[in-house]
């Protein structure tokens, strides 16, 4: 049976753990079942329970068992087992987002472990499914009708994913703002996620070119949130970029800093909690911002694009494009008046984030 491509292999296996099934993670002939800790039922333990040769371990961001006051070391990801096995209502509060609005359990005797490479990928595989940071683990192969993936696979996806965009279709698209417009697909050859271009004017890419990395925000961009400022970035850059002539914006499909819309509306029941927007994100086990920008980086490279003058307030985008090999002659302030709703995520932003804004 011929080997299966690799981005294929990961692809199917964010289906399966979506849905609530358990994945074999292997590394030559060591191998994991995990099940996604928030598709944790008690079938789906005893499932687990049955398919393994271990107790189950939930495995977790060191991010999150930090914030949980669990564990103050600074490692990646950590293991978390209790002599006695670790009940329901225990793994719930230690991967639930929401723990800190719930009644904390008795959490003594807890054993904290740092994550091998193999658990490691596991809690990667649940950042790529766009489900909670967590996992339960047991050691075993389970049945051949369980699907399986390669924890390498799995650790390079994202930069395999960016490597393998192509152009699949484009399109003219007169705008509100921008009637010469088009606007251009890429997709891995996987079949995965597609990130769109939209094109202003004619653009010239000998020159450099005036663009945006704008990350997909279906709650600012479509329905008009005003608990952030992306709906007014969107419109205002692509309006600019018919003002001057040119530009492209990059729409990446890399929502709530890359950590999805449902684990975004998480946050946001966090922030209506008394948390910020970085302090959200860590309580939900992810880093403060998830965003990888190879994607951005080659798309323009397909575009035939090497310079640009970047609009942004964001620091680590122009330090990214430049680590991908996009020269960046130019930062364009890219900013918009705060409104009531916004202003506290603005000044986060800025504080805590390196954004170039001025109050």
């Amino acid at each position: 049976m011929s080997t299966p491509d690799p981005l294929i292999a990961v692809d199917r296996a964010i289906s399966e753990l979506r849905r609530g099934a358990l994945v074999r993670v292997h590394d030559g002939d060591t191998s994991l079942l995990m099940l996604a800790a928030e598709a944790l039922t008690p079938e789906h333990l005893g499932l687990l329970i049955r398919s393994g040769t271990s107790a189950p371990r939930l495995v977790m961001t060191g991010t999150r068992a930090n914030v949980l006051g669990i564990d103050k070391t600074d490692r990646a990801a950590c293991v978390v087992t209790h002599p006695q096995g670790l009940d329901l209502a225990t793994i719930e509060f230690l991967a639930n987002p929401l723990a800190a609005l719930m009644q904390r359990p008795p959490l003594t005797g807890l054993v904290l472990n740092d994550a091998d490479a193999l658990a490691q990928a596991c809690v990667t595989l649940s950042k790529l499914s766009r489900l909670l940071p967590a996992a339960l683990i047991v050691e075993g192969a389970g049945s051949d009708d369980i699907s399986s993936v390669e924890a390498i696979h799995i650790q390079h996806y994202m930069q395999n994913a960016a490597k393998a965009l192509t152009l699949v279709s484009q399109a003219r698209v007169p705008l509100e703002n921008a009637e010469n417009a088009r606007v251009v697909a890429f997709r891995p050859r996987d079949g995965g996620i597609e990130h769109l271009a939209v094109m202003v004017g004619d653009v010239d890419p000998t020159a450099p070119v005036l663009v945006r990395l704008h990350s997909e925000c279906f709650t600012g961009d479509l329905i008009g949130s005003l608990r952030c400022d992306c709906g007014n970035q969107l419109r205002g850059a692509i309006a600019e970029m018919s003002k001057v002539g040119s530009g492209i914006l990059l729409y990446l499909a890399q929502e709530g800093r890359g950590i999805g819309l449902v684990n975004k509306l998480r946050a946001y029941q966090l922030q209506d909690n008394g948390f910020d927007t970085v302090d959200a994100n860590l309580h939900l086990g992810f880093d403060s911002d998830e965003r990888n920008y190879l994607p951005a980086a080659q798309m323009l490279r397909l575009l035939g694009v090497s310079r640009v003058k970047l609009m942004t307030n964001n620091p680590i985008k122009v330090a990214a494009l430049a680590q991908h090999d996009i020269e960046v002659v130019e930062r364009v302030p890219h900013i918009y008046p705060s409104n009531q709703h916004n202003d506290g995520y603005l000044r986060t932003k800025a504080a805590k984030s390196g954004h170039m804004f001025e109050f």
